[in-house]
């Protein structure tokens, strides 16, 4: 028996099957043991061990498989992410990091010996009053619309992006400045075209903006220029394509200045109020004042409000400025009234409401609390409002007026006549009267057809139930006339430039009637 141990004990198999086992333990699966004719007990281990590694390299290629099915979803998985991230949901076109990405590798290639690339910036024009009359799906397809056709408008090279909102952009890869304005003239005649959409036949242009590149810029430097471009075109009507130019750059800065200093000039007291008569042509007697703003700028001087009003629009700065014009001036108006030498005049007070206004829910308060304050019927209250602001009105422009009806204060349409609306729609507004653009007066004396135009005018204003203020008045004769076909109410030169409070309190007190005979 210790003899059969022994004669086991060195049975050279024994060596194989624990070289067998180390290898299998290091990984090497393909390592077999070789059985013997035996048939014994060890060759059973040996059998057992060559299973094992068989069921073992069956598992491990399993895995393997596995893992790499695994591995090639997260490739795929992070390309679509990677893809994602680039793109526009909406349009499906190449997003704003994409387009930076983009900028930066052709501005590289360009120097080191490229053509340079240049750059696109547009910006859709009344798109926003698409969007809030019509509702965001609507909004959403015109934008889808127009994805399209700056697609199909540019080279199969170029690239389209969506930067934002309703902004585009296209990178332009190895033009000329000829080049360059050619295919942006086409892009903006492109998207100028009329879109039928659920039955509306919309139109919605464009700004556009172009920047050839320097090589030593970087991609946010170039957008900034285009941008600035693009906003210059805005400036000058729209529809066009601007170039880039330096002293773009320069006037930016100034306005950036501008915007900084008007911010201090509304908390501060800079600002100051002008006010114009509104003249009653039969009796020249005063019957409301329209509060102008200026600015007392401390190095510039009086600063005209046409100036810094379309920044204070740009940069939501016209509510509280608006805020600032209604508390002052009904202030001013509850002094008149309050002066025993001012008060024989019965008057009221008109101030310009702002399109941004009518979209504040805080505007009806506010205008309540400053009466309040100012201890004012609303009635000595008018508020001015321009065609453009309420023909384009959506829900809460609506509830907002309606609210002001029923506050109590007087409502009229300023600059009536610029080409906005028909009458019957303002008739369907809950104003009083319209105020008559002085554009209708100017030619009086000069056409011989635009007496009876005023008459038609005025007539056409007054079946419809509505009152007439007639602006732009500078001579007598043209006083006369709009008092012969019946308009009642003017304002004008010829009766009073806007004067500051101080100026306008001395006439009010030595004075009954206007034009002021000193």
């Amino acid at each position: 028996m210790s003899e059969e141990k022994s004669d086991a004990g060195n049975d050279p198999r024994l060596g194989l099957l624990l070289e067998g086992i180390i290898k299998l333990a290091a990984g090497d699966l393909d390592a077999r043991i070789e059985v013997s004719d035996a048939r014994d007990e060890i060759d059973a281990v040996i059998m057992g061990t060559n299973l094992l590694a068989e069921d073992l390299q069956i598992i491990y290629a399993e895995l393997e498989e596995r893992v790499a099915a695994r591995t090639k979803q997260l490739h795929e998985a992070h390309r679509e992410m990677q893809h994602m991230a680039m793109t526009d949901s909406l349009t499906g076109l190449n997003n704003r990091s994409a387009f930076t990405s983009a900028l930066t590798d052709a501005q590289e290639r360009a120097r080191n010996g490229g053509q340079r690339p240049a750059i696109l910036l547009l910006d859709m024009n009344g798109f926003k009053g698409i969007n809030d009359s019509l509702g965001h799906t609507i909004g959403d397809q015109v934008l889808e619309i127009v994805a399209q056709r700056i697609s199909g408008a540019v080279r199969e090279e170029d690239m389209v992006a969506r930067m934002g909102g309703d902004e585009f952009a296209v990178l332009l890869r190895d033009v000329t400045p000829a080049i360059a304005n050619s295919i942006g003239n086409r892009v903006l005649a492109a998207v100028d075209g009329i879109m039928e959409i659920e039955g509306h036949h919309l139109r919605c242009g464009a700004s556009m903006g172009l920047r050839m590149a320097q090589p030593e810029q970087t991609a946010q430097v170039l957008m900034m220029e285009a941008d600035i471009a693009m906003y210059e075109s805005k400036a000058e009507g729209r529809g066009r394509l601007k170039v880039f130019k330096q002293e773009m750059l320069h006037a930016r800065q100034l306005r950036n200045q501008l915007v900084s200093e008007l911010k201090e000039a509304i908390t501060g007291s800079q600002l100051v109020l002008f006010y114009q008569p509104i003249i009653r042509l039969d009796t020249r007697g005063i019957e409301g004042v329209e509060a102008l703003v200026r600015w007392n700028h401390p190095t510039r001087g009086m600063v005209m409000p046409d100036e810094f009003i379309p920044i204070a629009e740009e940069t939501g700065m016209i509510s509280e400025l608006g805020t600032w014009v209604l508390r002052t001036a009904v202030e001013q108006l509850q002094q008149w009234r309050s002066d025993p030498l001012t008060a024989h005049h019965d008057f009221n007070m008109r101030i310009n409401v702002s399109a941004a206004d009518l979209q504040r829910l805080e505007f009806v308060e506010d205008v309540r609390d400053a009466l309040s304050s100012a201890g004012l019927d609303p009635s000595q209250l008018v508020l001015e409002l321009t065609e453009s602001a309420v023909i384009q009105g959506n829900d809460l422009d609506r509830y907002t007026l309606k609210a002001l009806e029923r506050l109590g204060v007087g409502m009229e349409i300023d600059d009536f006549g610029t080409g906005y609306s028909s009458i019957d729609y303002l008739r369907r507004l809950p104003v009083h009267a319209v105020k008559v653009d002085r554009s209708l007066l100017s030619a009086l004396g000069s056409d011989p057809s635009q007496p009876a135009l005023l008459a038609a005018v005025l007539q056409l204003i007054r079946a419809c139930g509505l009152g007439a203020v007639w602006e732009g008045i500078e001579t007598e004769d043209q006083a006369e006339y709009l008092l012969s076909i019946g308009c009642t109410s003017g304002q004008g030169y010829f009766f009073s430039r806007p004067l500051p409070e101080a100026q306008l309190t001395e006439q009010l007190r030595h004075h009954k009637a206007w034009p002021v005979r000193d």
